[in-house]
């Protein structure tokens, strides 16, 4: 008998039809892995297991009894414990780990008022043994690293006898160390008995952790498949299409160079580096979370400066102030966090796909101080057309599309006028496979100019680019060893 046994479960929102009958099981001392495409239904399913929303229909088993959670502490209570992407919720700058551990425990009934510092510790540090976890009890929450809240999270979940843990994309804000460690702490706690349902667009990461995989589409359950896992057929499932290579060949770097960093210190002790990159080359810099890439960019575009060195864009020196003269230079850059830098809150004006895209270009596109809309609307019509974007139309609200269409307007914003180098820092997290292969191709269809792209995952180096250096230390330097046959100082991938 399976742990969980989900059967015709169906949830709409208005018109939309989020879930359509879908089933599925979980075994005990199992890794299941859910792969789907934004809007593909994967939240909705975990919003449900996890006691956010209820069914329309359907009827969920667990341990053989039917299960229906009112709330997160009602699932959790039945054995289900859900840790999402963001572990800003878990804890709190003042609080030790321990408090962090025992948050859940303070807040029930029958707690005694005064407590000792000896009683918390001694109680963290047992549920710490429970889940095998070596952390610094005193250490405050804020100070901890993204994989270590992680593990904060899940030792709170086996704290409540979890028999399914949920994990919601938790090596987003991980190196590649970090992802290991966890994987290593999953499997063990798969051969523990845990039943996990383990939830990621990153192939490689369920290339290293899944025994099976469920691919999720148009609101259901499309396909599963056992270890060893046929990816390609399991992506293909994904998006209801042939996968064809998103690579088409590599570029020899041909022509002189469009951008160039001769000497350049990236902070005063770091050592210097040089970096050339042609017209039509797609350059990948990867390296681990806090190594330098973002403030590499950064300084490209104007938004930080170089502690020393020299920078050159068509030969001709290029040291921007701010963006808007990196923008004015011919330099395009999408940063690491959209919501932040690149989208309009919601209840903005500006905040639909077509005045996504015109934003920076306002004042050269309507330079009398007139707007007009026509302009927008082409411009985004095409934009739809050409990266697929899945949206009601171009005045559609930003928020109302998935992560990974949102990326691609924020591509088609610095597509909509010519540029000689194009920066894309982390341009695939939160992007579904579907999308994440549309993405690419739009960026290597591009010959007549320059893109530098940032990203912490090596898959995804391979993948994108034509060559591929490796950041360390702030600044660019061997690293031997890493995935697909092997990552040095410099890879013609």
């Amino acid at each position: 008998m399976p742990l969980l046994h989900v059967d015709a479960l169906s949830r709409s929102f208005q018109s939309t039809r989020a879930l359509v009958n879908t089933s599925l099981t979980i075994a005990a001392g199992k890794i299941v892995a859910l792969m789907g495409a934004n809007g593909a239904g994967k939240s909705t399913l975990v919003k449900i297991l996890s006691g956010v929303l209820p069914a329309d229909s359907g009827v969920i088993t667990l341990n053989g009894r039917t299960y229906a959670p009112r709330s997160p502490a009602e699932a959790a209570a039945a054995g289900v414990v859900t840790v999402h992407q963001s572990t800003g919720l878990v804890g709190a700058a003042g609080l030790t780990v321990a408090d962090t551990l025992l948050l859940t425990r303070f807040c029930q009934r029958g707690q005694p008022f005064f407590v000792s510092r000896s009683s918390v510790n001694r109680q963290a540090q047992a549920i710490l043994d429970i889940a095998g976890f070596d952390l610094p009890l005193d250490r405050d929450f804020a100070d901890l690293t993204a994989a270590d809240r992680q593990l904060v999270a899940i030792a709170r979940a086996l704290a409540n006898r979890a028999d399914l843990l949920i994990l919601d994309e938790p090596t987003a804000s991980l190196s590649i160390a970090e992802s290991q460690r966890l994987f290593d702490i999953l499997k063990r706690l798969r051969d523990g008995g845990l039943a996990i349902l383990y939830i990621s667009h990153r192939t490689a990461d369920l290339q290293a952790i899944a025994d099976r995989v469920l691919v999720m589409r148009g609101g259901t359950v499309a396909g599963a498949f056992e270890r060893p896992i046929d990816f390609d057929a399991a992506i293909e499932t994904m998006i209801g299409r042939k996968l064809q290579s998103a690579r088409p060949g590599i570029r020899a770097p041909e022509g002189p160079p469009v951008f160039e960093m001769r000497d350049a210190r990236l902070l005063p002790g770091s050592l210097p580096f040089d970096l050339t990159v042609h017209t039509g080359e797609v350059v990948a810099i990867t390296g681990v979370l806090g190594a330098g890439k973002s403030r590499l960019l950064s300084a490209i575009f104007g938004n930080g400066r170089l502690a020393a060195g020299e920078m050159y864009l068509d030969g001709r020196r290029h040291w921007p102030k701010t963006p808007a003269e990196a923008i004015a230079a011919g330099v395009a850059m999408a940063a690491e966090d959209r919501h932040r830098s690149s989208l309009m809150p919601a209840d903005w004006p500006g905040s639909s796909l077509a005045a996504t895209i015109s934003l920076p270009h306002l004042s050269k596109w309507y330079p009398r101080g007139l707007l007009f809309g026509g302009r927008e609307r082409r411009e985004a019509e095409q934009a739809i057309d050409r990266l697929r974007i899945k949206a009601s139309g171009p005045l559609a609200p930003i928020t109302s599309l998935s992560g990974g269409n949102q990326q691609k307007v924020v591509l088609a914003r610095w597509e909509a006028e010519p540029s000689r180098l194009l920066l894309l820092d982390e341009p695939f997290q939160g992007v579904d496979v579907g999308a994440r292969h549309d993405i690419i191709q739009a960026i290597r269809s591009r010959s007549d100019r320059a893109t530098l792209i940032a990203t912490s995952d090596p898959e995804e180096a391979y993948e994108v680019a034509d060559r591929i250096l490796i950041i360390d230390h702030h600044s660019l330097a061997a690293a031997p060893g890493a995935a697909r046959g092997g990552l040095s100082e410099e890879i013609h991938a």
